[in-house]
């Protein structure tokens, strides 16, 4: 289906007074649009600098990246943000919403900047909450909801604005044994049916078993890129099957 996104040669290296630290050593990567691809590592491997760079949060040091046929290093901070506003969904492991805000509004906060009326937003808001099965549960607030369902709300959120990426840093971390397979099933049905393309950033095997491909680093290098044909031999033991 072509490539949605090519890294070539990215480094990224930070200074912390005299001391140089390479988080990325030359990473080559190629995602083809429609790939569930889990990122695996050891805390320090570069796998969540490698998901920073591929969401547009940061820059590598040298190296080039294109997004579906966009060099991002040649973008300035608006297209930047136009990019992902519009072309990359996030979920995080702690959910990142707002409080005091019902799960519609959190939905709904991708779209403020869109130019769209008030009930355009709300009702984009509402159809992306029911994909990920919490229709009727548009007006309950966080603290309402149960670890699970907060991340559900997250993934709406990401949803809402039609991305042709959804990156997801660690998404059951904070999550009971259900709970994660009920979210793991929700990324693998998007992945699968709406041909989404997911990138999952986990440290968990059975978390990653859910992936089409699994790609491990190590000191800012990937070691190893297995797909779809290694792995359906451990998926089948999976969580849920």
């Amino acid at each position: 289906m072509g490539a949605l996104i090519v890294c070539e040669n990215l480094w990224k290296i930070y200074r912390v007074g005299d001391v140089e630290i390479q988080a990325l050593r030359g990473i080559d990567l190629t995602i083809t649009r429609g790939e569930f691809v889990a990122v695996m590592g050891a805390s320090g491997s570069g796998k969540s600098t490698l998901m920073n760079i591929l969401g547009c949060l940061d820059q590598p040091t040298r190296g080039r990246y294109w997004l579906d046929g966009v060099e991002v290093g040649t973008l300035g901070p608006d297209a930047l943000a136009e990019i992902r506003n519009r072309q990359i969904g996030f979920v995080f492991q702690n959910f990142n919403l707002i409080p005091r805000t019902s799960a519609l509004e959190n939905a709904q906060l991708p779209l403020f900047y869109r130019g769209l009326s008030l009930k355009e937003q709300r009702a984009l808001a509402a159809a992306a909450l029911a994909r990920v099965g919490l229709s009727g549960r548009e007006h309950h607030y966080p603290t309402q909801l149960s670890g699970g369902q907060q991340q559900r709300v997250a993934i709406a959120r990401a949803l809402v604005s039609s991305p042709s990426i959804l990156l997801a840093d660690e998404p059951t971390g904070n999550l009971d044994t259900e709970s994660s397979r009920e979210i793991m099933g929700i990324l693998e049905r998007l992945n699968r049916e709406d041909h989404l393309t997911v990138i999952l950033v986990t440290h968990e095997p059975d978390i990653a078993a859910y992936a089409s491909r699994e790609l491990a680093m190590k000191d800012g290098r990937i070691i190893s890129d297995r797909r779809a044909a290694v792995l359906s031999a451990s998926a089948a033991g999976r969580p849920g099957t």
